[in-house]
């Protein structure tokens, strides 16, 4: 059985945000491949004790590099945290990595409700759940 690949990704000011969410929901990550941005995925990492993969950070490319695994269909999941509060000189980025979860069908979180309820759904870890992917 293969692993999720799921991404965790947070502007600065949601980055303690998504360090307590993913602390709360640690044995359910402990199942899943993760990757993330650069300062995101080693604040998860040196907190958690979790293994994460790290791209670089997002204004420097690592929101293009973990939207060109969604359209590589090497990506399962996205649990962004974004600041819907203040602007980012890399919004136009942000926007196109939302824009891909929707167009290969990559279940996206960008709060830690919607992300509760993603990761515990029964369907979140079962083998048998594929999302459609479009064919274009």
């Amino acid at each position: 059985m293969s692993k999720l690949t799921v991404a965790l990704v947070a502007h600065d000011h949601k980055k303690p945000e998504l360090l307590a969410w993913a602390q709360q929901h640690v044995e359910i990550l402990k199942q899943c491949n993760l990757v993330a941005t650069g300062t995101t995925g080693g604040l998860i990492s040196d907190e958690t004790c979790l293994t994460v993969t790290r791209y670089k950070s997002g204004p420097l490319g690592g929101d293009q590099q973990i939207g060109a695994l969604i359209a590589e269909h090497k990506l399962d999941a996205l649990i962004f945290f974004w600041d819907p509060l203040n602007a980012a000189p890399h919004d136009p980025d942000v926007r196109a990595l939302l824009r891909l979860c929707s167009v290969w069908n990559v279940p996206v979180a960008c709060s830690p409700a919607t992300a509760d309820l993603m990761v515990t759904s029964p369907l979140f870890l079962s083998p048998e759940y594929k999302p459609v992917k479009p064919n274009f």
